[in-house]
């Protein structure tokens, strides 16, 4: 097949919901590996340029920073991950930044570094009280008392199957699970077990790549406000919509006025 064109962008789950958080307002602070390579510089320059603190994010020198190559067809998108310097982050590097995380007002945490680090980080924030959004993207096993210890799941719908196969209990606790679903909109489930469907308002797509990213990192940035579940869905939705207006998983994500400005 002929493709009819070519771009890099900054990128990674953890980064793009950061820069997502930042725009929106959030004072954003960034825990991960890169590598010592060029994409490594760049990437820590290009978070430093939005604002987020790198203080604990480490360099992996003698590794590659991970890459995402994306195929955009017909306005879906198909991801490859080569996780690189991302499938280093250790245990001991969540203890490190302790302190950080009893600070924070909400951790927002995906699953493209390794389990170990993400059920750590799970423990280190229940131990210091502070609430986490588990983003189960891409898919991967915790021990089932971990997804217990978030107090937001945040799956897309082909997540949430498969969360229902491999945890039925966790799914059946119907507590606090957000299910993004594009054009759809999100499906909340309360922890009184009822359910309620916050719809989006159409978007004029050109790329879905980082949709889920964004609402990640406003649905963070509204929980850290203290907005309710079914407002910082909203909220969420509204930066979403925005960001598949335009190329690219970061170029679109908006500014907070921005999403003040769309019909929430």
């Amino acid at each position: 097949m002929l493709g009819e064109d070519f771009h890099t962008f900054f990128g990674g789950k953890g980064a793009n919901q950061a820069v997502a958080a930042a725009r929106l307002g959030a004072r954003v602070s960034m825990v991960g590996a890169i590598g010592g390579d060029a994409f490594g510089k760049e990437q820590l320059g290009h978070l430093e340029a939005e604002g987020i603190s790198t203080e604990h994010v480490r360099t992996r020198h003698g590794m590659a920073s991970g890459i995402a190559t994306i195929l955009v067809s017909e306005g879906d998108n198909r991801i490859i991950v080569t996780p690189g310097a991302n499938a280093t982050v250790r245990p001991e590097d969540i203890e490190a930044s302790r302190t950080l995380l009893r600070e924070a007002d909400v951790i927002l945490v995906q699953l493209e570094i390794p389990a170990p680090a993400v059920e750590k980080l799970l423990y280190t924030a229940e131990e210091e009280q502070t609430p986490v959004i588990l983003n189960p993207a891409p898919m991967q096993p915790l021990p089932p008392e971990c997804w217990n210890k978030a107090a937001y799941l945040t799956p897309n719908e082909q997540e949430f199957v498969q969360l229902q196969e491999a945890y039925p209990a966790i799914v059946e606790r119907r507590e606090n699970i957000v299910v993004t679903k594009g054009a759809a909109g999100a499906l909340i489930t309360r922890k009184d077990g009822s359910e309620a469907v916050i719809p989006v308002r159409a978007a004029d797509v050109r790329d879905t790549t980082g949709a889920g990213d964004t609402f990640n990192g406003a649905f963070a940035t509204a929980v850290a406000e203290g907005m309710t579940l079914e407002d910082a869905c909203r909220f969420a939705n509204a930066a979403s919509a925005l960001s598949v207006e335009k190329e690219g998983a970061q170029t679109g994500m908006p500014e907070r006025l921005q999403v003040e400005d769309r019909d929430l």
